[in-house]
Protein backbone atom coordinates (compact mmCIF):
# COMPACT_ATOMS: atom_id res chain seq x y z
CA UNK A 1 0.00 0.00 0.00
CA UNK A 2 1.01 3.60 -0.96
CA UNK A 3 1.53 5.81 1.99
CA UNK A 4 -0.93 8.77 1.64
CA UNK A 5 0.02 12.34 0.97
CA UNK A 6 -2.77 14.50 2.61
CA UNK A 7 -3.76 17.74 3.21
CA UNK A 8 -1.77 17.60 6.74
CA UNK A 9 1.36 16.57 5.24
CA UNK A 10 1.28 19.68 3.26
CA UNK A 11 0.15 21.89 6.04
CA UNK A 12 3.30 19.91 7.72
CA UNK A 13 5.39 19.95 4.42
CA UNK A 14 4.59 24.48 4.25
CA UNK A 15 5.34 24.86 8.14
CA UNK A 16 8.98 23.02 7.92
CA UNK A 17 9.58 25.26 5.12
CA UNK A 18 9.14 28.30 6.74
CA UNK A 19 11.04 27.54 9.41
CA UNK A 20 13.78 26.10 7.60
CA UNK A 21 13.65 29.26 5.43
CA UNK A 22 13.43 31.62 8.16
CA UNK A 23 16.53 30.31 9.49
CA UNK A 24 18.29 30.19 6.28
CA UNK A 25 17.56 33.77 4.57
CA UNK A 26 19.36 35.66 7.60
CA UNK A 27 22.74 33.58 6.67
CA UNK A 28 21.85 33.64 2.37
CA UNK A 29 21.14 37.81 3.13
CA UNK A 30 24.82 38.03 4.90
CA UNK A 31 26.55 36.43 1.99
CA UNK A 32 24.63 38.09 -0.60
CA UNK A 33 25.49 41.66 1.04
CA UNK A 34 29.10 40.86 1.90
CA UNK A 35 29.84 39.62 -1.98
CA UNK A 36 28.07 42.49 -3.49
CA UNK A 37 29.55 45.67 -4.88
CA UNK A 38 29.16 48.65 -2.88
CA UNK A 39 26.51 50.84 -4.68
CA UNK A 40 23.48 48.38 -4.81
CA UNK A 41 24.17 47.41 -0.86
CA UNK A 42 24.37 51.15 -0.58
CA UNK A 43 20.88 51.39 -2.14
CA UNK A 44 19.35 48.59 -0.42
CA UNK A 45 19.21 46.49 -3.60
CA UNK A 46 20.66 43.11 -2.33
CA UNK A 47 18.31 40.32 -1.08
CA UNK A 48 18.74 37.42 -2.11
CA UNK A 49 21.82 37.20 -4.72
CA UNK A 50 24.83 39.58 -4.51
CA UNK A 51 24.75 42.02 -7.03
CA UNK A 52 28.23 43.31 -8.70
CA UNK A 53 29.97 40.16 -7.48
CA UNK A 54 33.16 40.88 -5.90
CA UNK A 55 35.70 39.59 -3.07
CA UNK A 56 36.97 42.71 -1.84
CA UNK A 57 35.29 42.62 1.34
CA UNK A 58 36.60 39.59 1.96
CA UNK A 59 40.38 40.37 0.69
CA UNK A 60 39.88 43.29 3.45
CA UNK A 61 39.11 40.35 5.49
CA UNK A 62 41.87 38.53 5.47
CA UNK A 63 44.48 41.38 5.57
CA UNK A 64 43.45 42.76 8.56
CA UNK A 65 46.31 41.21 10.95
CA UNK A 66 44.00 41.62 13.98
CA UNK A 67 41.40 38.81 12.18
CA UNK A 68 43.94 36.58 11.36
CA UNK A 69 45.74 36.91 15.08
CA UNK A 70 42.43 36.49 16.58
CA UNK A 71 41.04 33.50 14.23
CA UNK A 72 44.76 31.67 15.37
CA UNK A 73 43.40 32.31 18.65
CA UNK A 74 40.49 31.19 18.72
CA UNK A 75 41.05 27.71 16.75
CA UNK A 76 44.43 26.93 19.39
CA UNK A 77 41.31 27.79 22.42
CA UNK A 78 38.72 25.95 20.48
CA UNK A 79 41.22 23.13 19.84
CA UNK A 80 42.81 22.70 23.75
CA UNK A 81 39.59 23.52 25.43
CA UNK A 82 37.79 21.00 24.01
CA UNK A 83 40.02 18.54 24.73
CA UNK A 84 41.15 19.51 28.08
CA UNK A 85 37.05 19.47 28.70
CA UNK A 86 36.51 15.81 27.06
CA UNK A 87 39.37 14.38 28.95
CA UNK A 88 37.77 16.10 32.48
CA UNK A 89 34.04 15.55 31.58
CA UNK A 90 34.89 11.90 30.53
CA UNK A 91 36.81 10.77 33.10
CA UNK A 92 34.73 12.31 35.84
CA UNK A 93 31.62 10.91 34.38
CA UNK A 94 32.85 7.26 34.33
CA UNK A 95 34.17 7.59 37.57
CA UNK A 96 30.26 8.48 38.91
CA UNK A 97 28.57 5.80 36.87
CA UNK A 98 30.08 3.27 38.84
CA UNK A 99 27.74 2.03 41.72
CA UNK A 100 30.91 0.56 43.82
CA UNK A 101 32.59 4.37 44.31
CA UNK A 102 32.97 5.92 47.77
CA UNK A 103 30.98 8.77 48.03
CA UNK A 104 29.49 8.46 45.00
CA UNK A 105 26.27 10.03 46.02
CA UNK A 106 27.61 12.63 47.85
CA UNK A 107 30.13 13.54 44.43
CA UNK A 108 26.63 13.50 42.57
CA UNK A 109 25.35 16.09 44.85
CA UNK A 110 27.80 18.61 44.83
CA UNK A 111 27.93 18.14 41.07
CA UNK A 112 23.59 18.52 40.60
CA UNK A 113 24.09 21.51 42.94
CA UNK A 114 26.05 23.04 40.39
CA UNK A 115 23.41 23.03 37.91
CA UNK A 116 21.14 25.54 39.86
CA UNK A 117 23.76 27.56 41.96
CA UNK A 118 27.06 29.20 40.95
CA UNK A 119 29.71 30.70 42.72
CA UNK A 120 29.23 34.28 40.27
CA UNK A 121 31.03 36.28 38.21
CA UNK A 122 33.46 38.09 40.71
CA UNK A 123 34.43 34.90 42.64
CA UNK A 124 34.94 32.84 39.58
CA UNK A 125 36.70 36.05 38.75
CA UNK A 126 38.85 36.18 41.97
CA UNK A 127 39.66 32.55 41.60
CA UNK A 128 40.84 32.93 38.31
CA UNK A 129 43.01 35.77 39.05
CA UNK A 130 44.69 34.13 42.43
CA UNK A 131 46.21 31.05 40.33
CA UNK A 132 47.33 33.75 37.32
CA UNK A 133 45.55 32.77 34.81
CA UNK A 134 44.84 36.38 33.33
CA UNK A 135 46.20 37.54 30.27
CA UNK A 136 46.59 33.64 29.76
CA UNK A 137 45.55 31.16 27.25
CA UNK A 138 44.23 28.68 30.04
CA UNK A 139 41.99 31.79 31.28
CA UNK A 140 40.19 30.80 28.21
CA UNK A 141 39.99 27.08 29.04
CA UNK A 142 39.72 26.06 32.36
CA UNK A 143 36.61 28.22 34.33
CA UNK A 144 34.72 26.63 31.51
CA UNK A 145 36.64 23.30 31.21
CA UNK A 146 33.59 21.34 32.53
CA UNK A 147 29.71 21.77 31.55
CA UNK A 148 27.74 20.00 34.57
CA UNK A 149 24.58 19.08 31.86
CA UNK A 150 27.58 17.29 29.03
CA UNK A 151 28.77 15.72 32.68
CA UNK A 152 25.39 14.20 33.34
CA UNK A 153 24.79 13.23 29.74
CA UNK A 154 27.99 11.18 29.76
CA UNK A 155 27.35 9.55 33.15
CA UNK A 156 24.28 8.13 31.83
CA UNK A 157 26.17 6.69 28.85
CA UNK A 158 28.58 5.25 30.92
CA UNK A 159 25.66 3.81 32.76
CA UNK A 160 24.55 2.11 30.21
CA UNK A 161 27.31 0.17 28.88
CA UNK A 162 27.42 -3.54 29.29
CA UNK A 163 29.13 -4.79 32.06
CA UNK A 164 29.96 -8.02 29.78
CA UNK A 165 33.12 -4.83 28.24
CA UNK A 166 34.31 -4.30 31.41
CA UNK A 167 34.55 -7.55 32.77
CA UNK A 168 36.27 -9.16 29.72
CA UNK A 169 38.73 -6.37 30.41
CA UNK A 170 39.29 -7.34 33.78
CA UNK A 171 39.81 -10.83 32.59
CA UNK A 172 42.49 -9.58 30.81
CA UNK A 173 43.97 -7.75 33.55
CA UNK A 174 43.36 -4.40 32.75
CA UNK A 175 43.12 -1.64 35.64
CA UNK A 176 40.32 1.10 35.83
CA UNK A 177 42.15 3.19 33.87
CA UNK A 178 43.13 0.97 31.12
CA UNK A 179 39.20 -0.42 30.89
CA UNK A 180 38.68 3.41 30.27
CA UNK A 181 41.29 4.19 27.67
CA UNK A 182 41.40 0.55 25.92
CA UNK A 183 37.96 -0.10 26.17
CA UNK A 184 34.96 1.98 27.13
CA UNK A 185 36.20 5.69 25.15
CA UNK A 186 36.53 3.55 21.50
CA UNK A 187 33.26 2.52 22.33
CA UNK A 188 32.38 5.72 23.07
CA UNK A 189 32.60 7.50 19.93
CA UNK A 190 28.40 8.72 19.85
CA UNK A 191 28.82 10.76 23.03
CA UNK A 192 32.47 11.53 22.45
CA UNK A 193 31.45 13.58 19.19
CA UNK A 194 28.54 14.62 20.76
CA UNK A 195 29.92 16.29 23.46
CA UNK A 196 32.61 17.45 21.48
CA UNK A 197 30.59 19.57 19.54
CA UNK A 198 28.70 21.56 22.00
CA UNK A 199 32.03 22.14 24.28
CA UNK A 200 33.95 22.94 20.66
CA UNK A 201 30.58 25.45 19.40
CA UNK A 202 30.31 27.16 23.13
CA UNK A 203 34.17 27.81 22.97
CA UNK A 204 34.50 29.40 19.55
CA UNK A 205 30.87 31.31 20.05
CA UNK A 206 32.88 32.09 23.89
CA UNK A 207 33.62 36.28 24.25
CA UNK A 208 32.31 37.17 27.37
CA UNK A 209 35.29 34.79 29.09
CA UNK A 210 37.82 37.34 27.25
CA UNK A 211 35.98 40.57 28.01
CA UNK A 212 36.74 39.29 31.56
CA UNK A 213 40.04 37.46 31.60
CA UNK A 214 42.06 39.28 28.69
CA UNK A 215 43.35 42.30 28.68
CA UNK A 216 46.83 41.85 26.28
CA UNK A 217 44.56 42.16 22.65
CA UNK A 218 47.02 39.72 21.14
CA UNK A 219 45.52 37.56 23.12
CA UNK A 220 41.53 38.32 22.32
CA UNK A 221 39.58 35.25 20.27
CA UNK A 222 37.94 35.99 17.14
CA UNK A 223 34.39 36.66 18.45
CA UNK A 224 35.67 39.49 20.62
CA UNK A 225 36.80 41.24 17.18
CA UNK A 226 33.28 40.79 15.40
CA UNK A 227 31.88 41.86 18.64
CA UNK A 228 33.29 45.36 17.95
CA UNK A 229 32.61 45.85 15.01
CA UNK A 230 29.04 44.89 15.15
CA UNK A 231 28.59 46.94 18.30
CA UNK A 232 30.83 49.68 17.04
CA UNK A 233 32.14 49.98 13.36
CA UNK A 234 34.07 51.51 11.92
CA UNK A 235 32.28 54.41 9.88
CA UNK A 236 28.33 54.10 11.30
CA UNK A 237 25.86 51.13 10.35
CA UNK A 238 25.64 52.28 6.30
CA UNK A 239 28.94 53.92 5.91
CA UNK A 240 31.55 53.18 3.72
CA UNK A 241 35.26 53.66 4.03
CA UNK A 242 38.64 53.04 1.56
CA UNK A 243 40.52 49.89 2.38
CA UNK A 244 43.35 48.95 0.13
CA UNK A 245 43.68 51.26 -1.83
CA UNK A 246 41.05 52.80 -4.17
CA UNK A 247 38.83 49.98 -3.30
CA UNK A 248 35.82 51.36 -1.13
CA UNK A 249 34.12 48.93 1.11
CA UNK A 250 30.57 49.27 2.85
CA UNK A 251 30.83 48.91 7.06
CA UNK A 252 27.86 46.59 6.54
CA UNK A 253 29.29 44.42 3.94
CA UNK A 254 32.73 44.24 5.91
CA UNK A 255 30.86 43.16 9.25
CA UNK A 256 28.80 40.78 7.72
CA UNK A 257 32.02 38.78 5.65
CA UNK A 258 33.45 38.48 8.80
CA UNK A 259 30.63 36.84 10.68
CA UNK A 260 30.54 34.53 7.24
CA UNK A 261 34.11 33.65 8.30
CA UNK A 262 33.89 33.45 11.82
CA UNK A 263 31.09 30.94 11.76
CA UNK A 264 31.82 28.58 8.12
CA UNK A 265 34.53 26.49 10.06
CA UNK A 266 32.50 25.47 12.69
CA UNK A 267 29.57 24.88 10.41
CA UNK A 268 32.08 22.68 8.54
CA UNK A 269 32.27 20.19 11.28
CA UNK A 270 29.09 19.25 11.74
CA UNK A 271 29.13 16.99 8.42
CA UNK A 272 32.07 14.62 9.91
CA UNK A 273 30.01 14.15 13.17
CA UNK A 274 26.73 13.76 11.59
CA UNK A 275 27.01 9.56 11.68
CA UNK A 276 27.62 9.87 15.64
CA UNK A 277 24.11 11.84 15.66
CA UNK A 278 22.52 9.13 13.32
CA UNK A 279 24.17 5.80 14.84
CA UNK A 280 23.21 4.71 17.89
CA UNK A 281 25.44 4.62 20.88
CA UNK A 282 26.21 0.94 21.56
CA UNK A 283 25.42 -0.51 17.72
CA UNK A 284 28.63 -3.13 18.00
CA UNK A 285 29.94 -2.93 20.86
CA UNK A 286 28.60 -6.38 22.17
CA UNK A 287 28.62 -9.26 19.54
CA UNK A 288 26.24 -11.90 20.46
Amino acid sequence: MKPRFGIFDSLLYLVLFLVAASALYPFLYMIAVSLSGTVPVLKGEVFFWPKEFTLNTYAAVFDNPSIGRAYLNTIVYTSLGTTTSLLVSAAGAYALSKREMLFRSGFMVMVVITLFFSGGMIPTFLVVRSYHLLDTIWAMVLPGAVSTWNLIVMRTFFSSMPQEVEESGKIDGLNDIGIFIRLVLPLSKAILATIGLFYGVAIWNNFFSALLYLRDTDLFPLQVIVRSMVLQGSGGANGAGNIGGDSIIVDESLKYATIIVTTVPILLVYPFLQKYFAKGALIGSVKG
